[in-house]
């Protein structure tokens, strides 16, 4: 009885964790690039239980149970083993702003933060107050050569990452055509988003606002080059990749399960207190 007490308090815990995980997936339903964090759980090690005195000897403390045919196994609960990020691919969203930018397919963006580099699927970005690139938090976004730094109405980035501008008519924006590279008159190429990834990306961590980091597990950020390299969208930014009807519904399911293991604890409790103040009684 006291083992079923363990069982449901360890099914309460890994639901709580759960919940904990949904509810912090819906809060960011409208936040561009988050992805949603799923709770994994494992069993504990599970117990082997054999029969006595059937096709063989089980003498304590001598012999051995070896031999003795497996009845079955007893479960002694669960625990949570990870919070995974799944990494699918956002819906994406139209601005018609210059500055935003969505990536399809997979790779981060690379920020730079007072501690060190960042990656992001955020591209919602704006022109800061020197001319670079930032985020919403001031961090510039890094080109391959370093901080990328444009004027508003003077440049364009294509499928690539390639950011062009438009060295011939810098002071006047009226003059540029049309969004299209070839329509430009004398586009100039300034430098190219670094786009990275890792090599194994289930294990990068979260730091809060949108970024990433790498870590042991993850392995060194790497540039992606040629084929790999997803496909850059201006004008674009990249929804959270979380459906609010499918949290919804696992919402339930988890307040469901853990009022079904509330109870059992509440069963095993009547039990074992009905066992000392009458059974043992008589």
């Amino acid at each position: 009885m006291i083992r079923g007490w363990y069982t449901g308090a360890s099914g309460m815990a890994a639901q709580q964790v759960r919940l904990d995980a949904i509810s912090n997936n819906l809060a960011n339903v409208d936040t561009n690039g988050y992805k949603r964090d799923v709770a994994v759980h494992k069993a504990f090690a599970e117990l082997l239980l054999r029969r006595m005195n059937d096709d063989g000897l089980y003498l304590h403390p001598l012999g051995s149970g070896d031999m003795a045919p497996i009845v079955g196994k007893v479960g002694t609960g669960v625990e949570t083993n990870e919070l995974f990020t799944e990494f699918e691919q956002g819906a994406l969203k139209a601005t018609e702003s210059d500055f935003d930018i969505a990536l399809d397919g997979k790779g981060f963006l690379c920020v730079m933060t007072p501690n060190g580099e960042r990656y992001t699927r955020n591209g919602a970005f704006i022109l800061g107050k020197e001319g670079y690139l930032e985020t919403k938090e001031g961090y510039p976004v890094m080109g391959e050569h370093g901080p990328i730094r444009v004027q508003e109405n003077n440049f364009l980035i294509d499928k690539e990452g390639r950011v062009w501008i438009n060295a011939k008519y810098p002071e006047n924006p009226d003059r540029l055509i049309g969004r299209e590279e070839n329509a430009w008159e004398e586009p100039v190429l300034l430098d190219t988003l670094k786009i990275i990834n890792f090599e194994t990306v289930r294990y990068i961590a979260k730091q809060g606002s949108s970024l990433w980091m790498a870590t042991e597990e993850s392995g060194p950020a790497q540039i992606v080059q040629g084929e790999e390299r997803p496909t850059v969208i201006q004008g674009f930014v990249e929804a959270a990749n979380v459906n609010p009807v499918t949290e919804m519904v696992r919402m339930i399911e988890v307040n469901r399960a853990y009022d079904a293991n509330q109870k059992t604890i509440q069963s095993e409790d009547g039990l074992l207190g009905k066992l000392i103040n009458e059974v043992i009684r008589v």
